[in-house]
């Protein structure tokens, strides 16, 4: 009988713990500052070549990245980053303007984010917001890429040969070990799958009127020039990317 009520009121204390993180990550997928941006549709399939100027991108609008997180750098380098989709992929661009660049890793699924790089991270199950993808490339178009449940506890890592369909094409070389001191500015594109990401979570379909939610980022951790910069505010202001409490809006047109 006594066991019976301890884990009857340990149950009650579990679903009230629950209840209480649940509503306070709700009050802030509500806040005012959420950052929303809409995904326009593509006609046909964009060629993937890095190439910031061509005609599909030239009408969509960009969204910036531009919330510092901790210190700012010494320069503060403009990311400008646009998005499309197809029924069958998720395609964007980044352009940025930047100086203190480099790029040494080039084995997929390591720490990519140590070199000039930029994020996305989304979940794109409008049921779970909680749950996403995140994919990090570096300048040289190396890619790291988890399905995380459980943010900094529990993730899946996308096997490599699911990472090698995702298309990249990037604008500097694969690798610069000498650090780029002066300005530059350096596009990266790619194409992901949605099949892929059918294959290690629910993926609500891209169409008018989908929410998905996500955020981006740039970040180079051990070049000269340490930043850490996102789209959708974080703001509780810790330098941590895996907040998805703090995810902006995408909204499919």
């Amino acid at each position: 009988m006594h066991n019976k009520y301890i884990l009857k009121k340990s149950f009650f204390i579990l679903s009230a713990i629950f209840i209480l993180n649940s509503c306070s990550l709700q009050k802030q997928f509500n806040s005012k500052r959420t950052s929303v941006y809409y995904v326009a549709r593509q006609n046909k399939p964009i060629m993937i070549d890095s190439n910031w100027n061509k005609s599909e991108w030239k009408v969509i609008k960009s969204l910036n990245i531009s919330n510092v997180l901790g210190l700012k750098p010494k320069f503060n380098p403009i990311t400008n980053v646009k998005l499309s989709y197809d029924f069958k992929n998720l395609y964007l661009i980044y352009q940025i303007k930047d100086k203190f660049v480099k790029c040494l890793k080039t084995e997929l699924n390591t720490y990519v984010y140590d070199d000039a790089a930029v994020e996305i991270f989304f979940a794109p199950d409008e049921k779970n917001p909680l749950k996403y993808f995140n994919l990090e490339m570096n300048c040289g178009g190396t890619a790291l890429m988890w399905y995380v449940t459980i943010p900094r506890k529990e993730h899946e890592a996308l096997e490599i040969d699911d990472l090698k369909k995702i298309e990249i094409a990037h604008s500097l070389p694969k690798v610069i070990e000498n650090e780029i001191t002066d300005s530059i500015t350096w596009t990266l594109e790619c194409k992901i799958p949605l099949s892929v990401l059918e294959k290690y979570g629910v993926v609500t379909k891209p169409k008018k009127g989908v929410t998905w939610r996500a955020n981006f980022y740039k970040i180079a951790n051990t070049t000269s020039n340490p930043h850490y910069i996102s789209w959708s505010l974080i703001e509780n202001g810790k330098i941590d990317f895996h907040q998805p409490q703090y995810f902006g809006k995408l909204i499919f047109q």
